[in-house]
């Protein structure tokens, strides 16, 4: 099916970033996987041809276009032709938001220039040990000290830990209130702000994966990132689009695994014939087409409401949703009809499987979409307790 969604200028972008992923991303996939990070150079790389932050206004550097189909196609080109571990998307589109809709204009001024050429590596620092969905049981916290605000605490799990620059950090700052958490922007090389290892992980081997630690970070005032006490607000308000990043690459990758699985069982033969030529094969990779084209035309949909800012919080759980158990399925089919070789590392459809099962944990697990799904619907255990026999 035609894709309708993308004009003449979006398939010139296509173009260009398809050939930069295969000129500077892809080369170098596997020795990014052996040594556990992608090369800052990368990043740099990447503002050199205008692909970061490109919804930043032209006067701090950026390209000034806000259109989400421009991210997509990076994210899709990726997919394909780059590196999984490169998380240009989330230094781009996830964290580098926070900065663009809540900074002042000085802190603009500071961050967003080298965050567009790719100097500054993004991140954002959420999850904690005893603190994962649930973002209101976070124990780092922040004390007003007058001049400055005291950050002590730890966060794990967190992409692109290594090669921050920047990480904005989600620490509470009224134990009265459950939700009463702010924003801090640690800037690399801070007292008391540690790295600690690059976490050793199932999948997506290439990404820096770090624990933090804060251990009485004087953060300045003018690090606060928008209104003090307001976090957990504010983290709220981008959720949909984190989880439209997310829904959008899962797709990607599926379709990525299925040209690879389309390619191995046309030349791979068992039993005097292709693999292909069996009939479970066809109808297996009939299957998983077309659970991918029906799925795409949903998450395009959604790239569309999001565009004109319609996306509501349960569709954006759905893609994310669905998406991302479909990639679980897509991959463990792929691997299947690879046989042996799907077990092989040197083979992409094994690193695809891997990076595959993260996709139903990180930005809401799929109980919690679930959850935010069945609560549209009106099916809020808060709000329908039974009544008891005596009521």
């Amino acid at each position: 099916m035609i894709r309708r969604i993308f004009d003449d200028e979006h398939e010139m972008f296509r173009d260009s970033v398809r050939s930069f992923m295969q000129k500077e991303i892809r080369p170098h996939s596997d020795r990014w996987q052996e040594q556990g990070i992608v090369d800052r150079e990368a990043f740099l790389k990447a503002g050199e041809q205008g692909l970061l932050l490109m919804w930043a206004d032209e006067q701090y550097g950026g390209a000034g276009v806000s259109d989400f189909r421009y991210e997509q196609i990076l994210i899709e080109e990726n997919a394909h032709f780059g590196d999984a571990g490169f998380f240009m998307t989330l230094h781009s589109r996830l964290v580098g938001p926070y900065i663009g809709e809540l900074a002042t204009e000085e802190q603009k001024q500071r961050w967003l220039p080298k965050c567009i050429s790719g100097e500054h590596v993004l991140a954002v620092a959420i999850t904690e040990p005893g603190a994962g969905s649930d973002v209101a049981g976070i124990r780092t916290h922040a004390a007003d000290k007058g001049d400055h605000y005291l950050l002590n605490g730890s966060k794990t799990y967190i992409s692109n830990g290594i090669n921050a620059d920047l990480v904005v950090v989600v620490a509470r700052t009224n134990q009265e209130k459950r939700h009463g958490l702010s924003l801090f922007v640690v800037e690399r090389g801070m007292d008391g702000f540690e790295r600690g290892r690059n976490l050793k992980k199932m999948g997506l081997k290439s990404q820096d994966t770090a624990e933090l630690f804060f251990n009485n970070v004087k953060v300045p005032k003018e690090n606060l990132l928008g209104e003090f006490d307001r976090g957990f607000y504010h983290l709220m308000h981008f959720l949909a689009e984190e989880r439209l990043l997310g829904a959008v690459g899962y797709l990607a990758n599926a379709e990525a695994a299925l040209n690879v699985t389309m390619d191995y069982v046309q030349e791979r033969k068992a039993f005097g014939q292709t693999v292909a030529d069996f009939q479970n094969t066809r109808f297996k990779l009939a299957d998983m087409r077309t659970g991918i084209d029906v799925t795409q035309a949903f998450v395009d949909q959604c790239v569309l409401e999001h565009n004109a800012g319609t996306l509501s919080a349960d569709d954006a759980a759905k893609a994310k949703l669905y998406t991302s158990e479909l990639e679980g399925r897509v991959t463990d089919e792929c691997v299947q009809l690879h046989g042996g070789a799907g077990f092989m590392d040197e083979y992409p459809v094994c690193r695809m499987y891997l990076n595959a099962r993260v996709s139903r944990i990180y930005a809401g697990s799929s109980e919690v979409m679930r959850e935010i799904i069945a609560r549209s619907m009106g099916l809020d255990p808060r709000k329908n307790k039974p009544r008891s026999a005596n009521q």
